[in-house]
């Protein structure tokens, strides 16, 4: 029997990314494993072999409506009449409003909107909702999918069943998570799971970075955090550049280890912004108090409102673009494949959330309806109707100039194309020109 309680470490692994952004969707991924596992799958049994229509059948009443609309207030009994705090707060679930709350804000994960989450009705949404919920089921390994059917599974998956500890409570990938949790032990006398990672910070730095990384450790276990004065060594400037920032978090991304910080810098003297920082790079770092006269006005007025960023926005701004400049605009992104080398290397692989396979035919809806630039728009048509049906055509939402996105763009060539966005599109073209000059010069 699934008895698992919704704790945040549970629902954080269901949400797969934000569990501030996707905590109702998480919880009701919750109730659908107590739904199908649980004391409800004794009494409401499903087949071996189940579609969504046989699940909707069993989970609600007989007057629940069956098309995509969201469902009405139409019968008490029906479980789409049931709130989130309901399902969550049951009276024999033995959960503790409060100490839920508690543990939601303990973890950054307490949404502004909170009260409306648990007033609101759980499953009264549409009915792609619900396929999707069982779609991502199937991915997590709660479902076997074959077509349009389910099956359970015999075996349930790995997840966070106490407060995680380690590795796998700091890895943002959920599958990556899953394995480093299952495997963090020795097996018969060896250890059987590695993780290696290109780190471009040269071991001369390896002080440094482990001391800016001490600092950040004591600075975060005091309450209040306090911002710092920063003095850090731009690459895109080649300058040393100052700032007063709130310090929020640290990412490993790529080839090295960055602070996430929100404040004021040299090149941003007049408003908040966000930065990352390279740690490597950093020269001084000192932290101050809040009464320090130095703190900009805003800033402060951040912290006496209790406004200050979290870790769990960085999160939810990468969700919404590829990309770690995650202050960066974005902007769509529309590529094409050869055919081949997308069976080969990206079909089936998972880049970014946006990051979604499209028909051929729909390539010109989406350059009509982005690319403003009357020119633009049919000079990429003129290149897109030249192309072929059968190749991969791909849409995804990138941070404009984000050096890591640039970076896996150039790693696909020369199978990958830009079709969209115009000025990129004419970068990577300028960069394909460079290297055949080199090139030529034999």
């Amino acid at each position: 029997m699934f008895q698992d309680p919704p704790t945040v470490e549970l629902l954080q692994w269901l949400a797969r990314s934000s569990l501030k952004q996707n905590l109702a969707r998480a919880i009701r991924l919750w109730a659908w494993l107590c739904f199908l596992y649980g004391d409800e799958s004794e009494i409401h049994p499903m087949p071996p072999s189940f579609s969504y229509a046989e699940w909707r059948d069993r989970f609600f009443t007989a007057t629940h409506p069956i098309n995509d609309n969201l469902p009405p207030l139409h019968d008490a009994n029906c479980r789409c009449h049931l709130t989130t705090a309901a399902w969550l707060f049951d009276p024999g679930s033995e959960l503790s409003q409060t100490d839920w709350l508690q543990s939601l804000t303990q973890h950054d994960s307490l949404p502004n909107n909170i009260d409306t989450i648990l007033r609101s009705r759980l499953f009264a949404v549409t009915r792609r909702s619900l396929s999707e919920d069982l779609q991502i089921l199937a991915r997590l390994g709660w479902l076997k999918q074959q077509d349009q059917k389910y099956q359970r599974v015999q075996s349930y998956p790995t997840r966070p069943q106490s407060n995680p500890t380690g590795l796998s409570n700091i890895l943002v990938q959920a599958d990556l998570a899953m394995i480093a949790n299952n495997l963090d032990q020795q097996l018969s006398g060896y250890q059987r799971f590695f993780i290696h990672v290109d780190y471009i910070v040269p071991a001369s730095k390896g002080d440094a970075v482990e001391d800016w990384q001490d600092a950040l450790r004591k600075i975060w276990e005091k309450s209040p955090i306090v911002p710092v004065a920063i003095a850090y060594h731009s690459a895109q400037s080649g300058q040393l550049e100052n700032g007063i920032v709130y310090p929020v978090c640290i990412y490993y991304v790529q080839r090295a280890t960055y602070l996430c910080a929100w404040g004021y810098t040299s090149d941003s003297a007049t408003s908040l912004t966000w930065r990352n920082y390279r740690l490597d790079r950093i020269k001084t770092l000192s932290p101050l108090t809040w009464k320090d006269p130095r703190i900009p006005k805003k800033l402060y007025a951040t912290f006496k409102a209790k406004t200050l960023p979290t870790p769990d926005y960085i999160q939810e701004q990468m969700s919404y673009a590829w990309g770690f400049d995650f202050y960066q605009p974005d902007e769509l992104m529309v590529i094409r494949f050869d055919d081949w080398f997308d069976v080969g290397y990206v079909q089936g692989t998972m880049r970014h959330e946006t990051f979604k396979s499209i028909p051929y035919d729909q390539v010109k809806l989406l350059i009509e309806t982005h690319v403003t630039d009357r020119q633009q728009r049919q000079a990429i048509l003129n290149v897109w109707e030249k192309r072929s049906p059968h190749d991969a055509y791909y849409r995804v939402r990138y941070r404009k100039d984000d050096p890591n996105v640039l970076l896996r763009l150039r790693a696909w060539r020369p199978k990958i194309e830009i079709l969209s966005p115009w000025s990129l599109r004419q970068k990577i073209a300028q960069e394909v020109a460079q290297e055949y000059q080199m090139y030529d010069e034999s």
